[in-house]
């Protein structure tokens, strides 16, 4: 079986800011493994999050419809959550490893859905939340993470 992915905001809105010449080509090189292996999971947090970001605050924001065509064909990676339940496994993250509520909502959404890694530079590296590991994208490759 596939080991599957969370994937935070930013992995996804680097991969579609032409201001990230770094960053950018890394971001894309995960998504398309993902997309391939049918690994990559995510959260309505994380869309949300994405749409704002490429549509209104990037230096060269993404035109609606092409952040909107983005946000459709990332739906295949969201699992339904019992949104309710989530928010109070977040409080019991946010209170155990003292991490902010947005984050702590990430890692619950992560560890719902059966993910073994977290993909996101928004946590120290190699963190651990239980079971789910944090791989910052743009130090690590697919290759060395997946196989």
């Amino acid at each position: 079986m596939t080991d599957l992915v969370f994937v935070d905001t930013n992995v996804l809105v680097y991969a579609r800011d032409a201001g990230e010449a770094e960053k950018r080509p890394k971001a894309e090189a995960w998504l398309a493994h993902l997309w391939r292996a049918g690994a990559g999971r995510l959260s309505v947090q994380v869309l949300r999050e994405f749409y704002v970001t490429v549509t209104a605050k990037l230096d060269a924001a993404v035109p609606v419809s092409e952040a909107r065509r983005d946000v459709r064909d990332l739906l295949a990676w969201r699992r339904d959550i019992e949104e309710s339940s989530l928010v109070e496994e977040a409080w019991r993250i946010e209170d155990r490893h003292k991490v902010y509520w947005w984050d702590a909502l990430i890692v619950g959404a992560a560890q719902r859905l059966g993910c073994r890694y977290l993909l996101s530079e928004d946590f120290s590296a190699k963190a651990r939340f239980d079971d789910l590991e944090v791989v910052n994208p743009f130090e690590r490759a697919p290759e060395q993470v997946l196989g």
